[in-house]
């Protein structure tokens, strides 16, 4: 019950605090809490230090991810301790912010669809390609958006809808998505295909089944898309069509509902919005997207 013991810990003056305003970067996210006196914390060093006893352990900021979903360019190698790839330097970046040393953050492992579920969390926040949906926040709360996100689609090369344009010629091919994602939704709500959708407990199982010819096309996330048809190991067989035009949708920091860091997270991220290092890191990692044509 670790959540309810740093509700509890924290005094009555940081629920006053909840009241003021903070700024935000995204279309979501919580209020920064903590501080003394009437005024809310200035940044986000200071809101983690009023906050101290909201950690799911002392000194540490504890980061949660999916350990058989580290892809480029989210996580490069399988290693999230190294700080490469954006969600890596991101999460760094963040902790450097609330006030931690590269050696005080730890990375748990946490399966995607165990991640939004209600209950307990064994870490401060989960950092791993979430996107922010009603549906979630009915179970969890998330930071502001990090990154604006755009689905894409991947087939063989071959394929007959290698060449595709517009969505009217993707209705007949068969998809495999993830189950519980939001590819999975933008496959049922938007391209709304004729034949019945392949879901699979992992995206791992959705790729192999592509490579095994048991769906046409597969949906990802843009930068995870351009990355199997390029880059990835499997990037001479595969193909990415294009982008699809924008839905909204963005990627949030998931935290425990009502945890109380999540302000100091957004205070984080509006820091480095301001100061221009949330951009450098995404023209570090996330350039090479911008000019995939879009699927009209």
């Amino acid at each position: 019950m670790r959540k309810m013991f740093a509700f509890v810990a924290v005094s009555a003056v940081l629920f006053a605090a909840c009241a003021s305003d903070n700024p935000t970067i995204g279309a979501t996210g919580g209020t920064a809490t903590g501080g003394t006196g009437a005024t809310s914390p200035a940044t986000a060093a200071e809101c983690a230090a009023a906050n101290e006893a909201a950690f799911f352990a002392p000194g540490v900021l504890t980061v949660g991810t999916d350990f058989g979903f580290m892809f480029p360019p989210w996580i490069l190698k399988n290693d999230p301790t190294a700080g490469k790839g954006f969600e890596a330097a991101l999460a760094y970046e963040v902790a450097a912010r609330m006030g931690f040393e590269t050696s005080q953050v730890e990375w748990v492992d946490v399966p995607f669809n165990k991640s939004y579920a209600p209950g307990e969390k064994d870490f401060d926040f989960d950092i791993n390609n979430i996107s922010v949906t009603e549906e979630r926040e009915q179970a969890v709360d998330f930071s502001d958006g990090y990154y604006d996100l755009t689905q894409a689609l991947v087939v063989l090369r071959g394929s007959p809808f290698e060449n595709a344009t517009t969505m009217a010629e993707l209705q007949d091919a068969v998809y495999g998505a993830q189950i519980g994602t939001t590819s999975l939704d933008f496959i049922n709500t938007v391209i709304a295909p004729t034949e019945q959708v392949k879901v699979y407990d992992t995206t791992g199982d959705a790729k192999a089944a592509l490579r095994n010819g048991d769906v046409d096309g597969l949906v990802l996330d843009l930068p995870t898309a351009y990355y199997e048809a390029n880059i990835g190991p499997q990037s001479d067989v595969q193909e990415l069509v294009g982008q699809f035009p924008s839905a909204g949708e963005h990627l949030g920091m998931l935290f425990e509902e009502g945890d109380l860091l999540v302000g100091c997270v957004n205070l984080a991220l509006a820091e480095m919005s301001a100061d221009g290092t949330l951009e450098e890191l995404q023209t570090k990692w996330l350039a090479d997207y911008l000019a995939v044509p879009v699927i009209q």
